[in-house]
């Protein structure tokens, strides 16, 4: 029986503009135009974003309820996308 690759990767921002700011950058931008090259077309969400306490380090097993999470329910202030970004709370 034939297994597909599983990947994953955890990244701290500081916040969605930080972000944005990373994956619009015209170095990431030419990768991304590259994707279909690599990796097939999600049919479901691969990126969960969530605001994480400071001095908190997420567990693979924390980002992987999360990324369910969102394709459970869709982006929410609990975990959310780039498209649709919630404030941290308290703000």
């Amino acid at each position: 029986m034939s297994r597909g690759w599983k990947s994953g990767e955890t990244r701290w921002w500081q916040d969605p503009d930080a972000l944005e700011a990373y994956v619009y950058s015209p170095g990431h931008i030419a990768v991304l135009r590259r994707r279909r090259e690599w990796f097939s077309r999600a049919g479901e969400a691969m990126t969960a974003l969530w605001w994480v306490p400071a001095g908190h380090e997420p567990t693979v097993a924390e980002a992987e309820a999360k990324l369910r999470r969102l394709r459970a329910r869709g982006p929410g202030p609990e975990v959310f996308t780039l498209r649709e970004t919630f404030p941290a709370p308290g703000v």
